[in-house]
């Protein structure tokens, strides 16, 4: 027996590390399966990196900054130019491997890819983006000029939500600002970040300048407090960004820390009814639920709350499978213990008095009996005081609430600890800037469901849903990963101050 579950483990691929250039087999005891969520097949075998590796990928990423941080602009933004080119090119191939190990339909799938893609094209821009400032005359012969300089070694932690766009979301920007990085995917999905390490190798990043290690807390603690990471970035949950936070800035980094949200969608009685109702379903249900902007609240005011059944009949009519069947809607959920998580939230909700419109929990998916399926699930009559609404549920739940007010709703969003992102749906100008100048929230769509701006902008979520001043990508970014150096000058040639004939002098 032992023989035969020996010889199963061998036929699953393992997940490599990329350490120096080179993807290595790791030498540790400690594995996770990475499993297929609509099938449950194991389709590899992640390594939790051992204290060397670690040591290593760090290590390497040191030795490389010193001759990257001399590398021209020129030279760093055609390797971006030429990484932006080839995922282009793999943009199917890396769609389909992030579909089976993540979830998320192929359209899903696509869509993750290309938003990473868009920040790669804007890390193009590296040369005006990192420009300084100069201002002549400061005083009698003084010249004031600041230049921006890569601060060295960087870290990024990801989500599994996202495993292709916000591992670019990271890498592409701090690299094009002349730093190098390591970079620890989610366990749960890591084979879509590897593939796009592949590319970053043959777009030609220099040996070193990207590292790639896998693991759990120890590899999340090592990059947080080791002396020679100056700066690490962070997407996922609440209490984890928290840790981030604490102990990267203890430890003299720099951070930044995009956690949860809840999401709320405004609707008033005079918005677009098709348009609002199918941004609404479409936002709350997409990539089942698992984004962090995805809208989980709608705040219905005055006689919108009539088309109630309206948003659960647009539900119902929503395609669940298993990722990657033409017309797919939303897949499984990424894990069993997500699964049950959102199983129990969907009790709790019920126990505690919300009107429980459209149940997804018992829907059956021909062809994967076996798959972490949720359908979509719709409660009304939701409180502020209800797990539910207090809760990131991270599912394909949406929670329904009435206000008589546009003044409540506001009141209402802003209430809530997080501020990641809301939105208002409606035809009035005058109701759409007071919503946006009063709400507290670091993303506002107008008649937008999901507010995630162009990476010519920065994600600048807020409150609960973020901590550091700084957003993930576009110019935000390049002030993340660069650090200002100001210089006063002042020259001194006593033949010119002279009035005389100055000679050139040959400097060999």
């Amino acid at each position: 027996m032992a023989a035969t579950l020996q010889a199963v483990a061998q036929a699953v691929p393992t997940v490599k590390l990329l350490i120096d250039g080179h993807f290595v087999d790791s030498k540790t005891t400690e594995w996770k399966d990475v499993i297929n969520p609509a099938t449950q097949q194991v389709l590899a075998r992640v390594p939790f990196a051992t204290p060397d590796e670690l040591e290593a990928a760090i290590a390497s990423a040191a030795r490389a900054y010193k001759h990257w941080r001399n590398t021209s602009v020129g030279a760093r933004k055609r390797v971006m130019l030429k990484l932006q080119e080839i995922i282009r090119r793999d943009m199917k191939k890396i769609a389909e491997c992030l579909t089976h190990e993540q979830g998320k339909t192929l359209a899903d799938a696509e869509g993750d890819v290309f938003r990473g893609l868009e920040v790669v094209e804007h890390a193009c821009s590296v040369g005006s983006l990192q420009m300084g400032e100069h201002l002549e005359q400061v005083a009698g012969g003084v010249d004031v000029y600041s230049v921006r300089q890569p601060l060295g070694v960087c870290a990024g932690i990801t989500p599994f939500n996202f495993p292709a766009m916000i591992p670019l979301w990271m890498f592409p920007m701090a690299i094009v600002s002349g730093n190098t990085f390591v970079l620890k995917p989610s366990e749960q999905d890591p084979m879509t970040t590897m593939l796009l390490a592949e590319l970053a190798l043959e777009a030609g990043v220099p040996h070193g300048v990207l590292n790639v290690v896998h693991g759990g807390k120890t590899a999340v603690d090592t990059l947080c407090t080791h002396p020679e990471v100056k700066a690490v970035s962070f997407v996922g949950s609440t209490a984890v960004g928290h840790h981030v936070y604490n102990l990267a800035s203890t430890h003299d980094k720099r951070a930044q820390c995009m956690m949860g949200a809840k999401n709320h969608a405004v609707i008033l009685p005079d918005a677009s009814k098709d348009h609002s109702l199918n941004a609404l379903v479409g936002a709350g249900f997409g990539a089942a639920g698992q984004r962090c902007m995805a809208i989980s609240v709608g705040v219905l005011v005055g006689d919108a709350a009539r088309w109630i059944p309206d948003i659960v009949e647009k539900a119902k009519s929503l395609k669940v499978t298993g990722g990657t069947e033409p017309g797919a809607d939303l897949g499984p959920l990424v894990s069993k213990a997500a699964l049950a998580r959102v199983h129990s939230l969907i009790e709790m909700g019920v126990k505690e008095g919300a009107k429980l419109e459209l149940d997804g929990r018992n829907i059956r998916v021909p062809g994967y009996p076996d798959g972490n399926f949720v359908g979509p699930t719709v409660f009304s009559g939701v409180k502020p005081e209800m797990k539910i609404y207090k809760e990131e549920i991270f599912g394909p739940v949406l929670c329904l609430l009435a206000v008589d007010t546009l003044d409540e709703a506001i009141a209402f969003v802003n209430a809530n600890p997080f501020g990641n992102g809301t939105g208002i749906f409606t035809q009035s100008g005058a109701a759409a800037r007071k919503f946006q100048y009063e709400v507290d929230a670091g993303q506002v769509g107008i008649n937008v469901p999901i507010p995630v701006p162009v990476p010519y902008f920065s994600f600048t979520g807020s409150r609960g849903s973020k901590l550091g001043d700084l957003g993930p990508y576009g110019k935000q970014a390049v002030q993340f990963y660069t650090q200002v150096k100001t210089v006063t000058a002042r020259w001194f040639d006593d033949a010119v101050s002279a009035g005389g004939v100055h000679t050139t002098i040959s400097l060999k």
